[in-house]
């Protein structure tokens, strides 16, 4: 994932396992030169990153998906879920869909296809689509039984204009590039929430954050 506003950018790269059914997944994910553990479990996410600063000084932090989700009106692919940017592909439009060819994708044959996701779809998709518009543009290699082997998402985010008078700067945006490669079908996932009294629970920061940032 490549995120880019405000004139910098930021680079994460992950691997793991992800139930697509149930929706829970473990990672391991490389941000800025830290290691960050990350599991999501019932729309809950659980990271763990070296020097994380935490009350009670507890090695996890976790914070409600749903909740963050519903008063940003965003999905949780925004806010790091990735069984929900897999789910974006069940929102394809029948329109605009484009056979690009054949590629070999991780040693194995695919085609690939530019689509259209219907926005209004989408989980919070209403508030979504002021902000990415009414179709999200996205590309899908797709094997010979038809599972997804890669999945490229560009999305481009419109912040709201900043509420002081005087600032004349136009509304910031936030450009999300998001790849993900599918492979090993049928992998068990094995996802626990950490012990509790490891955790410490960010929800309520997270949210004035949001309502800061609003």
């Amino acid at each position: 994932m490549k995120l880019s506003a405000a004139g910098k950018t930021i680079t994460s790269d992950g691997n793991g396992v992800v139930d697509l059914a149930e929706g829970d997944s473990v990672m391991t994910i490389t941000a800025q030169d830290k290691t960050i553990e990350q599991r999501v479990i019932d729309q809950v996410l659980y990271q763990k990153s070296p020097g994380q600063k935490t009350p009670g000084g507890k090695p996890w932090i976790k914070i409600d998906l749903k909740k963050v989700a519903a008063q940003q009106g965003m999905s949780n692919q925004q806010i790091g879920d990735p069984a929900q940017t897999a789910a974006y592909a069940k929102a394809i439009t029948d329109k605009d869909v484009e056979n690009v060819g054949s590629e070999k994708i991780d040693g194995v044959n695919t085609t690939h296809y530019k689509v259209s996701v219907d926005v209004s779809e989408l989980p919070g998709g209403e508030r979504m689509s002021k902000q990415l518009g009414p179709t999200l543009p996205m590309q899908v290699w797709l094997d010979d039984e038809g599972r997804i082997r890669q999945q490229q998402i560009d999305m481009t985010v419109k912040a709201p204009a900043s509420a002081n008078p005087d600032d004349s700067a136009s509304p910031e945006e936030l450009k999300m590039n998001t790849v993900m490669q599918f492979s090993d079908f049928g992998t068990e996932v094995d996802a626990e929430a950490p012990p509790a009294g490891q955790v410490a629970d960010m929800t309520g920061q997270a949210l004035q954050g949001s309502q800061q940032q609003g």
